[in-house]
């Protein structure tokens, strides 16, 4: 169980969940190496890297009609491109108005750990506007060590079920060591399926990665959007490449200047924020689960709710119980967008009657569990990144213990279990090489920052962090709920990032919408 690092856009919480990722990682750079610089740009790459750049890939008809598939090699280890590769799934689709072509976009939903290729099959390269698909091949690879390229593995299903059912908001030391034992077991289970790659999964190589992609389709310029981490991943990408940006837009910003643990808080006050919006618009509903009173009596109900489930689990009709952990990811999923606030008060209702069958499906959907016990390898990726990316947040239970106010503090319904979820990369066998440092690109082309206001996963001072901090950031803002903006709903918003896509003119810094 990974609560707090949740980071995708909407869409792919429908069929895909994401995470959170902070600061840099190694790749080619030493331990802590800025990327605010322009050390890894240059008008070619070096001999090493090369035929990288220059290989052939042979694109073949794959998933709907329209789209092509195709594997890029890339080095494993960009500080020693001689000692081998690693192969990474792309897929396209074509512009369909080929004489105005634009470039490609590479598009990104988040995570880590979210396809990028299921996202672009599955939704960018058929929901994205007609007008910006006319001018961009749509682009995805899936960042190494996720889904299609060579895939972190951990776990099988039944050890997944138990991992993501541990009691994370221990009462007493016997609990705690409970905890302890399944976030070591997790980390062994990666060490022994995944070794070889666990070292080469950071966002800095998959920056490089995509690179190295823009070279293979031929683009001097990288056009990109990503959501979520995906920010991180496309900051990350200008802050080592800035003369190669083209049209980046950055939609629910990350910033990459605070350490795991100032990460971890402010996204659990994110979900505090998400949960009291949600609150408020179910007391205006007679059949509110949490009553009708106010929104601090409603946070008092789910949190009584949530300590009955620790003592005693309710049924689901299924061999897996609704436990407090999987009913806190059920409640947790539903934050990331509001059109799910109806289904979670259905599903709040149910279990609070005795039937826990929803928040589990709701549980279930956001660490990617089929119906047939079998777990996408989201959660997988997501610890092997966000180890590597940046020291853990906790070294020790004593640690989280003395940090739980500061926690409970910023959310008294979700602050424990946060908490102790940050404990995590404590027991990585993979040292992190990054660590929290500002981005700059000075020198990159105007790249657009989206923030939502009420977002739960990306708090919207992230992505005026992150604005302030690249030296092109312009600052759009949505005024509304749930995570990222782009193309939820906001004519405001979708007309400002079509402009800057189609026609390279970035909203005016600071620009709100609703």
């Amino acid at each position: 169980m990974d609560l707090r690092r949740l980071l995708s856009t909407p869409v792919t919480v429908l069929a895909l969940a994401g995470l959170l990722v902070s600061g840099c990682s190694s790749g080619s750079s030493a331990p802590g190496a800025s990327t605010s610089g322009t050390r890894a740009s240059g008008s070619a790459p070096s001999a090493d890297l090369a035929p990288y750049y220059t290989q052939k890939v042979t694109w073949r008809s794959c998933g709907a009609p329209g789209f092509e598939c195709a594997t890029m090699k890339a080095p494993l280890d960009y500080q020693k491109p001689k000692d081998g590769d690693i192969e990474l799934a792309v897929s396209r689709k074509k512009a369909t108005d080929p004489g105005r072509r634009i470039g490609s976009l590479l598009v990104n939903p988040g995570g880590p750990g979210g396809s990028a290729i299921q996202y672009l099959q599955g939704y960018a390269a058929i929901g994205y506007p007609a007008a910006v698909r006319a001018r961009y091949d749509m682009v995805a690879v899936d960042p190494r060590g996720v889904a299609r390229s060579e895939p972190v593995e951990c776990l099988t299903g039944k050890q997944m079920d138990a991992y993501t059912e541990v009691d994370q908001t221990p009462d007493d030391a016997s609990e705690t060591q409970k905890l302890t034992t399944s976030l070591k077991g997790f980390a062994q289970g990666c060490e022994k399926h995944s070794a070889k790659i666990l070292p080469h999964v950071s966002t800095v190589e998959a920056a490089r990665d995509m690179d190295v992609l823009r070279g293979i389709l031929g683009d001097k310029k990288l056009n990109y959007v990503g959501a979520s981490y995906g920010t991180f991943l496309g900051a990350t990408y200008a802050g080592l490449f800035p003369d190669r940006v083209g049209r980046l837009v950055l939609d629910g910003a990350m910033d990459p200047s605070l350490s795991s643990l100032e990460m971890n808080r402010d996204q659990t006050a994110g979900f505090e924020t998400a949960f009291q919006s949600f609150a408020a618009d179910c007391i205006k509903h007679k059949n509110c689960p949490l009553g009708t009173a106010s929104t601090a009596d409603a946070s008092h109900r789910l949190e009584a709710f949530f300590s009955r489930l620790d003592a005693k689990p309710v049924p689901t009709g299924q061999s897996r119980p609704l436990t407090e952990s999987l009913a806190t990811t059920g409640v947790i999923s539903a934050m990331y967008d509001e059109t799910s606030w109806p289904d979670l008060r259905t599903a709040l209702t149910q279990a609070m009657s005795g039937n826990g069958a929803g928040l589990l499906a709701l549980s279930d959907s956001y660490y990617e569990r089929s119906g047939d016990g079998k777990y996408a390898n989201l959660m997988y990726a997501n610890a092997a990144v966000n180890c590597l990316d940046l020291p853990p947040a906790f070294t020790a239970p004593a640690s989280v213990t003395k940090a739980l106010p500061s926690f409970e503090k910023a959310s008294p319904v979700f602050g424990r279990g946060f908490a102790w979820a940050a404990l995590n990369c404590a027991y990585w066998p993979v040292p992190a090489t990054g660590r929290a440092h500002r981005i700059e690109a000075k020198g990159a082309a105007p790249i657009v920052v989206v923030g939502t206001i009420r977002d739960p996963a990306t708090p919207y001072k992230w992505a005026k962090s992150l604005a302030a901090q690249l030296s092109s950031g312009t600052l759009l803002t949505y005024d509304g709920d749930g995570h990222t903006a782009y193309g939820r709903g906001s004519t405001c918003i979708d007309t400002a990032i079509n402009t800057y896509l189609l026609d390279g003119t970035p909203p005016k810094n600071g620009k709100q919408c609703s």
